[in-house]
C-alpha cells in the first residue's frame, strides 16, 4: 500500500467529519460540525492519501489520540511516549489494509516526530485492530470502562516500547 501523509486541511477534515461507521463502531462517528473540523485542523492530526490522491484515513498524535476519561483518570502518564490514534475510511474497514495503514503511521511518527515509544487506546470490541496492535508488539497495560452512545464500553490502553 503506497501512502502519503500530509497536513490536514479544511476539505479533508470536512470529509473525515462526515464519515459514518456502522454498528458499535458508530461511536467513532463525528457529526460534521465546525467544532469537529476545528479539532482536526487545530490538533496534531495528519491526513493519509493513497496513490490516486484519495483520502483513506488520518492519524492523530499526542493529546489528540487520548480518550478524555482516560485523561481524567490519570492513565496517560509519561513524557517519553507518543500517543497515536487513527481513523480508516469506513469503506476500507475489514478489507485487510489495517496492518499496513497503522504501520505506516508508526513509521511516520518515528521518522518525522522522533517517536520511539507508543501508546494507543482501543475499544475492546475492536478485535481486528487489537489483533494488528498485538502483531506489531503492543501490550495491554490497563483498561477502563466508559459510557458511550451505545452504552458502556471498555477501553484498553496498549503500549509499544523500543
Amino acid at each position: 500500500m503506497d501512502l502519503n501523509i500530509t497536513e490536514m486541511d479544511y476539505n479533508k477534515a470536512l470529509e473525515i467529519s462526515n464519515w459514518n461507521y456502522e454498528k458499535q463502531f458508530s461511536i467513532y462517528n463525528m457529526n460534521g460540525s465546525e467544532e469537529c473540523i476545528k479539532e482536526l485542523l487545530n490538533s496534531n492530526y495528519f491526513a493519509v492519501i493513497d496513490n490516486k490522491n484519495n483520502l483513506i484515513g488520518y492519524y492523530g498524535f499526542g493529546a489528540a489520540a487520548r480518550v478524555p476519561l482516560g485523561e481524567d483518570l490519570g492513565l496517560y502518564n509519561g513524557n517519553s511516549i507518543t500517543d497515536i490514534g487513527l481513523g480508516l475510511k469506513p469503506s476500507l474497514c475489514g478489507h485487510g489494509v489495517g496492518f499496513d495503514f497503522f504501520n505506516c503511521g508508526l513509521n511516520f511518527a518515528r521518522s518525522k516526530l522522533n517517536a520511539k515509544n507508543f501508546r494507543l487506546t482501543v475499544t475492546t470490541f475492536n478485535k481486528a485492530a487489537i489483533k494488528i496492535y498485538l502483531k506489531l508488539g503492543f501490550k495491554k497495560v490497563t483498561s477502563f470502562p466508559a459510557m458511550s452512545s451505545i452504552g458502556e464500553i471498555e477501553f484498553w490502553i496498549m503500549t509499544l516500547v523500543g
